[in-house]
């Protein structure tokens, strides 16, 4: 299973548009506190991609750029707490990176906080919050929520549906409504 985890965050860390950058020029940019770059070294230090890897200087460099507000950034500092690579395994660290980057629009935020959620990971269990992070998710067009946005709709009764359906219909507008304020 941790085989599985590391393999899934190893995937879901170079899915970024970020293609090979140069090390030092990269390196030189995020010591000079460009989110991007921090969050490129990240991914270079994440995957082993001219550098060995070494996920707590992926951690170091993906938390850079999370604090400023980098949702990518986050929700990878979300899978790296996940599965303790490069920090102490933590789910409730999880969760608020996941909800950071979820609260954005990241999908695959969404996705994770969702699941989390189903699993009763860092958060009490709720399959009806599940369902709310899923869908929005799902609405991304991301393949693995619909998947089980369709599962967790069986879980609930039509009344939770209902409500998680009307929450999620509020998240996504207060998220729009945001996005296009910046």
């Amino acid at each position: 299973m941790k085989r599985f985890a590391l393999i899934t965050v190893l995937c879901l860390l170079t899915s970024s548009s970020i293609a090979g950058p140069d090390f030092d020029a990269t390196k030189a940019l995020a010591e000079k506190g460009d989110a991007y770059a921090q969050y490129s070294l990240a991914i270079m230090y994440g995957t082993g991609d001219g550098v060995p890897q070494d996920y707590a200087q992926a951690a170091k460099w993906s938390r850079k750029a999370a604090d400023q507000g980098d949702a990518s950034a986050q929700n990878s500092l979300g899978m790296l707490y996940s599965n303790g690579l490069g920090v102490p395994q933590d789910y409730a660290e999880a969760v608020k990176w996941y909800r950071k980057a979820a609260s954005q629009g990241k999908a695959r935020a969404q996705f994770n906080l969702g699941n989390m959620y189903g699993g009763g990971k860092g958060v009490s269990k709720n399959i009806a919050e599940a369902y709310v992070w899923v869908s929005l998710a799902a609405e991304s067009g991301d393949k693995d929520a619909i998947k089980i946005r369709a599962i967790l709709t069986n879980s609930l009764t039509p009344q939770e549906l209902s409500a998680a359906q009307n929450r999620a219909n509020l998240l996504s507008e207060d998220i729009q409504t945001r996005k296009k304020s910046e």
